[in-house]
């Protein structure tokens, strides 16, 4: 393999490695894919002014979110079915997030349940969330990451149908029968049919919730103490009725450009957002992290960390 000396060389024996239809599954954005590329190209857009002679002898990195001490702003986002690309999927994640100090969010569509990951060991895990049609199947899956150990629920707000992905509609892609989605395994919502389309897209298109709006995060408020970040927001305007809503604090996402394609960078969207929270609650963001030099230039923008994937693209 050679000595890796960044993430992005990661992407190109990730191409090497994996089956087609996992690649682009993991690499592709929707339509033209603008939104994915500018995702990357706005940090590249973005200038540092270095001061000189400071003494930095004395570094610290670490700080705290919800709370929960970590030893450096970069946390794990959620990645869907992490098994596809690597036997150990999730629980690998996990474990190197609990060795790096940082804190670990469980995708709803992990390959591995709730108390899979909470089995590997110690850490602060977050559970990141769809709204399915069925509120039961929503409210027992909240209780499960309660039980579970989970500390916070990222509600994924910019999902009420899939983006476009064209990739995966010429691939039909679906999950290998090998694997389901392990949190909702005894719910009969495990399994991804074969469709003409994406059969992710068809999955999404007959469970999650197209009414979701603002009242239902009071809803889920209603249904656990546990606090929530609202996960998808890229506007001043939405970012205010986050706050009012009572959300934890936002986390500026396009979705790793998976969603509506030319909608702005995150790295574009998060001062708007930042001045729009006006210090009421904090402000993470993901998408298009790829070194230090960009968590650098979120912090240096008003975010309070930011979280990256295993994904190629989403963060």
């Amino acid at each position: 393999m050679g000595e890796i000396t960044n993430v992005t060389e990661y992407q190109a024996i990730a191409k090497q490695k994996l089956p087609k239809m996992i690649y682009d599954y993991y690499a592709s954005g929707a339509e033209d894919e603008w939104t994915l590329k500018e995702n990357r190209e706005a940090f590249s857009r973005i200038l540092f002014r270095p001061r000189i002679l400071i003494d930095v002898s004395k570094i610290d990195m670490s700080t705290t979110v919800l709370g929960f001490k970590i030893s450096m702003p970069i946390m794990i986002a959620p990645s869907a079915m992490q098994k596809m690309a690597h036997p150990e999927g999730e629980y690998a994640t996990a474990r190197a997030a609990s060795a790096a100090g940082t804190i670990m969010t469980l995708s709803s569509w992990a390959t591995s349940s709730v108390e899979e990951v909470a089995s590997t060991g110690p850490g602060i895990r977050f559970f990141q969330l769809y709204v399915y049609k069925d509120r039961n199947v929503v409210e027992q899956l909240v209780r499960r990451a309660e039980r579970a150990g989970f500390k916070a629920i990222a509600l994924t707000v910019d999902t009420p149908r899939l983006g476009r992905r064209e990739a995966d509609i010429k691939n039909r892609f679906v999950l290998p029968p090998y694997l389901n989605l392990k949190n909702f395994e005894g719910l009969d919502l495990g399994k991804m049919d074969k469709s003409n389309d994406s059969g992710l897209a068809s999955y999404v298109a007959g469970q999650i919730d197209r009414t979701l709006s603002w009242k239902d995060v009071k809803w889920l408020q209603s249904i656990t103490s546990l606090p929530i970040l609202v996960k998808g927001v890229i506007t001043a305007e939405d970012a205010r009725l986050a706050v009012h809503s009572g959300a934890a604090g936002i986390i500026v996402s396009n979705h790793g450009a998976r969603q509506l394609d030319y909608v702005p960078a995150t790295i574009s969207a998060l001062e708007e957002v930042v001045t729009a929270a006006a210090g009421r609650i904090p402000v993470y963001l993901d998408g298009g992290v790829r070194r230090g030099t960009d968590v650098f230039k979120a912090l240096a923008l008003g975010a309070a960390g930011v979280f990256v994937s295993i994904h190629l693209t989403l963060s």
